[in-house]
């Protein structure tokens, strides 16, 4: 593992604070110039730079911004890229696409490729819970997280509100009727599939209904990995309506629904998470709490920015906008 700031510091004998304005040629003159030059002699005998260069420390920007995406095939992520590009570009930074497959030694790769390329920061969309790259990284480089959150909550994110959006999705089928509630999850190690079924279980509370043994976690983001996980789901005793923690688990759902020859919203009543194009146009057409993913987007670069211009907020800024329910043909009235 290469040298971090904190091994730097180490060295010297100083606060990684420090060596991170004396490193920095704009924030250099802070420090005194005998403490600069030792920070700099400790980082070259440890071969440490801020952002991977070539050789030597950096002096100027790439004017480059680094977007690390999970899954380029699921439809939640152009939208949101789109928002990164326009705003990114309209502030003179061009941003640089990755795509990881959810693959963790993928992301380390080109992660590490991007820093090569001397990017001046990263967007992130694949953070996990537990992420050791992004904690190494964040100390080099500046980091947005996007969509999703680390457990220490140590790098600014974007996201949306999980808590009030899966409120809007519970309210909605009680209002409808329904008591017996499932939740096909998402993955524990996410932000996403954790919040989302927290948030599940205290709006089930809230409506005096119980939540035990009502939630059912898949291991991945996809229509297929939903399958398992619904028909464990809908083999739950009267189980009338199922909140999906995002619209292809919903879209599993219903599938699997159809395979235990159940009709939907006749049978049964599903709601996605995210609204992703053409949930309108499905059979039926997808109750679903829609996620402002070109705002989610554009936030996140002007976050990004704002760290660039050295503007960084105290403490730790976490941006979560807000959702709203989109009402379809697939939740209906309990028969």
């Amino acid at each position: 593992m290469s040298a971090t700031l904190k091994d730097v510091a180490r060295v010297v004998g100083i606060h990684p604070a420090t060596v991170s304005r004396a490193l920095n040629p704009r924030t250099s003159h802070l420090v005194s110039p005998e403490t600069v030059a030792k920070v700099r002699k400790a980082a070259e005998s440890l071969d440490y730079v801020p952002n991977p260069m070539a050789s030597g420390l950096r002096t100027a920007r790439s004017r480059t911004v680094g977007v690390v995406i999970p899954d380029l095939t699921n439809p939640l992520f152009p939208g949101m890229v789109r928002g990164i590009q326009d705003t990114l570009s309209r502030a003179g930074y061009t941003p640089l696409l990755v795509n990881t497959d959810n693959d963790m030694d993928t992301e380390a790769t080109l992660v590490g490729s991007l820093r090569a390329r001397r990017v001046d920061g990263l967007i992130v969309a694949t953070a996990r819970r537990e992420h050791p790259l992004l904690a190494e990284v964040g100390e080099a480089l500046p980091i947005v997280l996007v969509n999703r959150v680390t457990e220490s909550a140590a790098l600014p994110s974007v996201t949306t509100d999980e808590q009030h959006g899966i409120r809007l999705a519970v309210d909605h089928l009680v209002g409808l009727g329904h008591s017996d509630i499932a939740h096909v999850a998402g993955p524990t190690w996410s932000s996403t599939g954790h919040e989302r079924a927290q948030a599940f279980q205290r709006a089930m509370r809230s409506h005096g209904l119980t939540s035990a043994r009502r939630s059912f976690p898949v291991l991945g983001w996809s229509v297929e990995a939903a399958r398992d996980s619904a028909l464990k789901a809908l083999a739950a005793a009267k189980v009338t309506a199922v909140v999906a923690a995002n619209d292809q688990l919903a879209l599993g759902t219903i599938a699997a629904a159809r395979h235990k020859g159940l009709r939907c919203p006749r049978d049964i009543s599903v709601i996605g998470y995210n609204d992703m194009p053409f949930m309108d146009l499905v059979d039926p057409p997808l109750t679903t709490v829609r996620v402002p993913v070109s705002d989610i987007g554009a936030e996140a670069a002007r976050l990004l920015l704002s760290l660039l211009r050295d503007e960084a907020p105290s403490p730790v800024k976490h941006v979560r906008l807000t959702p709203e329910l989109i009402v379809r043909g697939s939740t209906a009235a309990l028969r």
